[in-house]
């Protein structure tokens, strides 16, 4: 039965918005009004006849109706060439390569091969005879799979006989299955980071996606649709390019390829160490190193080759390279910028400019650096210091008046002191030398100085005088003095002839003559 009119129109519309407008198949299904799957089936209909557009001159609907459905030329469906179902495996895994591409390229080879439903329904026939985790399609490259194992294995401290568990992180490419895997004294953020950056080596490369668990070192707060990313982690993802997309939470197959990674670990790895007692973490990655060796090299039951074979042909091409430096570990903290303009970090104060007096900071602090972030503009960044109550100032960052306070010397410190008196001087000399650096009893200086405008240069001296002789060398102790009046009363009790204080229950050495 003839095919009507209207039928015949949309294939010819179909066949001009693909190849002569060059669309994709979604939008010539839009703009023809039929449904995708009829695109596919007309597009691969009018290459099986070798036919493109424009059409040939005097083609009419009959002409091009019997070209493209007459199934006389077609051998049964039996007899028709199949394509080799692990190649077509294979190929998925390339980055936007789709099972629509793949029957096109067959079709051109094989105009009397099946079409698109009857080769889909093949290779989801012959895709079903696999392991779960390799009939899932990914794309090469694409993710990297983290999670730590169940078990752990004991170190066992060589000095007092303790045993330590050491947990077992397991990397797993999603094309290939090649797998990576270390000993971690923990769980923590910082070995978690370590163990990423070192995995990235040994991979030669970066993936796009992370999937991690949803353990806390990877997510702060677990959420099925919006997961909150542990600050470092997503920053160390932005350093090597990746995104992190961790599994959804009590969703088993979004972590399945690292799941069964795991559980070839633990099978191959782990239960192989079992026998054997380490006394540190060097000695036990070095043995985990040797059994991954051989993992990635065991052949594969129901494809060919093995994880190393076909992470060198499909993965390795398609990991983005290292960048020039690796991650450096950092954490972040929050703050407020203080009135003197420093942030603390560590019981250390490191300067920001003056004028965020009272902002809200981010401070990123590495073992060798500390970064000060304001609205995630980096606005300064320090050497790390470990020395407490220290401070690391910035010229820069001061106001012009506190920068013509450095103008000051412990010299002119000194002789402004020698203007009130001699104790006055010995009281400042005294109150640098405490510091470890003079710089730091300026300001007590300053502040003894000034008491002289209150209670006037003698007291002041008096005052000094009396603290030097307790050796009190602080600003405190001069103003206690004075506001006790204790510099108007003598240092010290005159002494007796004798020696000894008197008193009406002391007898003397007359009373025994």
């Amino acid at each position: 039965m003839p095919r009507p009119r209207s039928a015949m129109r949309k294939i010819r519309e179909v066949l001009r918005l693909s190849q002569g407008e060059g669309l994709s198949r979604r939008q010539v299904a839009r703009a023809a009004g039929v449904p995708p799957t009829t695109v596919a089936d007309y597009l691969g209909r009018i290459v099986a006849a070798g036919l493109s557009w424009p059409l040939p001159d005097g083609m009419d609907d009959a002409d091009l109706e019997r070209r493209l459905f007459t199934r006389g030329d077609f051998p049964p469906q039996s007899q028709r060439p199949m394509p080799d179902w692990a190649a077509v495996h294979r190929e998925l895994r390339r980055p936007s390569v789709t099972l629509q591409l793949l029957w096109m390229e067959h079709k051109e080879a094989h105009p009397d091969g099946h079409q698109y439903t009857q080769f889909v329904h093949h290779y989801r026939e012959w895709a079903r005879h696999l392991d779960v985790v390799l009939r899932q399609e990914h794309r090469a490259g694409e993710k990297l799979f983290l999670d730590f194992a169940g078990e752990t294995i004991p170190v066992v401290d060589p000095e007092t006989g303790v045993e330590d568990p050491w947990e077992l992180f397991v990397g797993v490419l999603g094309a290939s299955d090649y797998t990576y895997a270390e000993a971690l004294p923990s769980q923590e953020l910082p070995q978690w980071i370590a163990a990423h950056v070192r995995c990235f080596q040994f991979l030669g490369g970066c993936p796009k996606i992370l999937v991690p668990d949803n353990l806390k070192s990877a997510v702060t707060q677990a959420h099925r649709y919006e997961p909150l990313i542990n600050r470092t982690y997503e920053e160390m993802g932005t350093h090597y390019g990746c995104a992190v997309i961790p599994a959804r939470p009590q969703k088993p197959r979004d972590k399945a390829k690292v799941e069964a990674g795991v559980l070839m670990a633990e099978r191959w790895i782990l239960a192989t160490l079992r026998h054997q007692t380490f006394f540190s973490g060097v000695a036990l990655n070095d043995a985990i190193r040797e059994r991954l060796e051989r993992l990635n090299d065991r052949p594969f039951k129901k494809l060919d080759g093995c994880r190393r074979s076909l992470f060198e042909e499909l993965d390795k091409p398609a990991l983005r390279p290292l960048p020039e430096r690796p991650y450096e570990y950092g954490i972040w903290k929050r703050g407020k910028v203080n009135i003197d303009y420093h942030v603390e970090v560590d019981r250390h104060y490191y300067s920001v400019p003056h004028q965020l007096v009272g902002q809200l900071y981010e401070a990123r602090l590495t073992a060798s650096t500390v970064e000060v972030f304001v609205r995630g503009r980096r606005v300064a960044s320090h050497p790390r210091s470990f020395r407490r109550g220290g401070f690391t100032t910035v010229a820069e960052h001061m106001p012009a008046s506190h920068r013509r306070h450095l103008e000051w010397t412990p010299s002119r410190i000194e002789r402004w002191a020698e203007q009130t008196g001699p104790q006055t001087a010995v009281l400042a000399a005294g109150i640098l030398r405490s510091r470890p650096h003079p710089e730091q009893g300026f300001r007590s200086c300053l502040g003894v100085l000034r008491l002289g405008k209150r209670y006037g240069p003698e007291r002041l001296e008096a005052a000094c005088a009396r603290a030097v002789a307790i050796g009190a060398f602080s600003y405190r102790s001069v103003d206690s003095i004075l506001r006790t009046g204790l510099d108007r009363q003598p240092a010290f009790p005159p002494p007796s002839s004798n020696g000894h204080g008197h008193h009406a229950n002391v007898r003397g050495p007359a009373y025994y003559q």
